[in-house]
């Protein structure tokens, strides 16, 4: 555990305080960056001079006005190294792009503290990345459910979570899925705009609202019509990023995921035209079929536009040619 003390002086009035205590601490603890800053503040782990916990990142300094801060050691990780599979798409000294395959939860968390990605990681990249997130979501700088697949970044150093992180913020970094859901959507092409809450019917669903919850703004395309209609496969694309948005907003409108049993419980009519192998292997589909198969973005670095993109896993191609082909 460490303390510092720090005073205002008379050039530095009137700036926000986590932009005040960043500037402080880059001369001499420059990890403390701005994001631990604010967590610091909401751990009430920084204290004006009446000894009051200060409670906003945004408050502005006064001259003379002193801050008193308590860090904690980092703690050693408690996370087991796993070796699991998982396919590194792109990799540079800041950052990977990895194909999260389909059954993989991204970071432990009650239950599961073995079986992750962070685990898989762990194996992978031991000590070479970021902390932004916490010990326990190492490089993680954005999720998939645990059921989808597809693209995803991992920060291997601060420096590009935080630009990462507020590249997502700004709505900045392009994330396309292909989904494939029941029916034919009319408009073929059109944008979802919906505020999505947690449902209070169910804690483990989303919901959306008129008036309550966060903006959430899904922009989808048809790409393919299968089997007269009975079902299509979708482009999606995100401009917020809220759990479970695509489900969530697809389900909204009437047509939910295929295989996705929280969102849509219901068995659907089959096709007679379908053959029994078919009908069995769309039934029994045991996953939403979600795949996050495009991402790009502006390099933290090197500032370049740059962009990634794969195709169908196997077990999604399997289900798109059933539902083609009958």
């Amino acid at each position: 555990m460490e303390k510092f003390e720090f005073e205002v002086a008379e050039n530095e009035d009137a700036i926000r305080l986590d932009k005040f205590l960043t500037e402080k601490f880059a001369a001499i603890k420059p990890e403390i960056n701005r994001t631990k800053i604010q967590h610091l503040i909401e751990m009430n782990m920084i204290l004006d001079e009446k000894e009051k916990a200060v409670k906003s990142p945004a408050q502005k300094t006064k001259i003379g006005q002193k801050f008193f801060i308590t860090t904690l050691d980092p703690k050693p990780s408690h996370l087991t190294a796993r070796e699991i599979p998982f396919e590194i798409i792109f990799e540079d000294d800041d950052l990977l792009v990895i194909n999260k395959p389909a059954g993989l939860t991204v970071h432990p968390g009650a239950g599961n503290q073995d079986d992750t990605l962070v685990n898989a990681l762990l194996f992978t990249h031991q000590n070479k990345l970021s902390l932004v997130s916490g010990e326990f979501r190492p490089g993680i700088v954005h999720r998939l459910d645990k059921d989808t697949s597809g693209l995803m970044l991992v920060a291997k150093n601060d420096f590009t979570h935080q630009i990462l992180s507020q590249k997502l913020k700004d709505r900045e970094i392009k994330r396309t899925y292909l989904a494939f859901i029941y029916g034919q959507i009319k408009p073929a092409k059109g944008v979802i705009n919906k505020n999505i809450v947690r449902s209070r019917m169910n804690r483990l669903k989303m919901s959306v609202s008129r008036t309550l919850g966060r903006d959430a703004i899904t922009n989808y395309e048809t790409k393919e019509v299968l089997h007269d209609g009975f079902a299509s496969l979708l482009e999606c694309r995100l401009q917020s990023g809220r759990t479970h948005q695509i489900r969530v907003h697809l389900e909204s409108i009437k047509h939910s995921l295929i295989g996705d049993y929280l969102y849509n419980s219901a068995k659907k009519m089959l096709p007679k035209t379908f053959s029994e192998e078919a009908k069995n292997f769309i039934e029994n589909f045991p996953r939403q079929a979600l795949h996050s198969y495009k991402i790009s973005f502006t390099h933290p670095r090197s500032e370049q536009e740059i962009s990634f993109e794969i195709d169908l896993p196997e077990d999604l191609k399997q289900l798109k040619n059933f539902l083609k082909n009958g």
